[in-house]
């Protein structure tokens, strides 16, 4: 069986102007680098395609088409791109992050995260969003790893399979993380995202996720069961409870619209009065 191509090594040239610094991850067709912009003098971040998809129209068409897309946000609480290489190959460019991402902090923090700073990442979850709502654009992969927690804010990273609602294709997003409505391949709408809120914030509240991922890829758990209440986990507010569990009904016209959702939580994230 062959092996994987490596990755760039340390002062390697990524793109014209771009010197690896560090190779930070590596997923099915994209690995992230820490490199040195020569241009900014700083460092940023870059996501190249896998030495072995360089020539794969799909996936270099799919990654200018998400740093086309992150050029066009101004969002705090979404990853800014600052540019999009097309030659000799795609590259992004993107602004370093210096917080941990929500998936290390479930996975290394010695408690549960204190449920005041989970309804504040649900407030800045549905800020990004309804901006990205109001600009036709439905995210579709929401998970603990696509979110970084940097100085009190989360950013919402990865746009890879981001794209207007409307007629969806079965599977796509994260096994385990997507509404039942991608696992169908069902018209996709907004409740799609509010779904992936909802599982996060479940998430980050119980330190586990509402579905496993099956090893048979055809398989949902999502499509065999409802989602467990959030307080069968762990004991919270009943507001919160209900803000959550709805997030996670099977049926999408079920689901709060983010501004509803944002409203719960604006309410639950006031100081209680003595």
């Amino acid at each position: 069986m062959l092996e994987d191509p490596p990755p760039l090594g340390v002062g390697e040239t990524l793109a014209p102007g771009y010197e690896v610094a560090a190779h930070l991850h590596r997923s099915n067709n994209f690995d992230v680098y820490d490199v040195w912009s020569e241009e900014r003098a700083c460092r940023c971040i870059a996501k190249a395609l896998c030495p072995d998809l360089l020539d794969d129209r799909r996936t270099r068409l799919g990654l200018i088409r998400e740093g086309r897309l992150l050029e066009r946000l101004t969002h705090p609480h979404i990853v800014r791109a600052y540019e999009t290489i097309k030659q000799p190959h795609p590259v992004l460019i993107l602004e370093t992050l210096t917080g941990a991402t929500l998936a290390y902090l479930i996975d290394n923090s010695y408690r549960r995260l204190p449920l005041s700073d989970i309804v504040h990442l649900g407030l800045h979850l549905c800020s990004a969003l309804h901006y990205l709502h109001r600009r036709g654009i439905l995210h579709l992969d929401l998970k603990p790893s696509n979110i970084v927690s940097e100085r009190q804010l989360a950013k919402v990273l990865d746009l890879s399979v981001a794209r207007p609602p409307g007629k969806g294709v079965k599977g796509v997003g994260t096994a385990n993380y997507m509404s039942p409505e991608q696992a169908r391949g069902d018209a996709l709408g907004p409740a799609a995202d509010v779904w992936g809120i909802g599982a996060v914030l479940f998430e980050a509240a119980a330190g586990e996720e509402p579905f496993d991922a099956y090893d048979d890829e055809t398989r949902y758990e999502q499509l065999e069961r409802r989602a467990e209440s959030i307080r069968s986990h762990r004991r919270v507010p009943s507001a919160f409870a209900a803000a959550v569990d709805a997030c996670l009904e099977p049926d999408p016209a079920e689901r709060p619209m983010v501004t509803d959702l944002m409203e719960t939580l604006n309410e639950l994230a006031q100081p209680r009065s003595s």
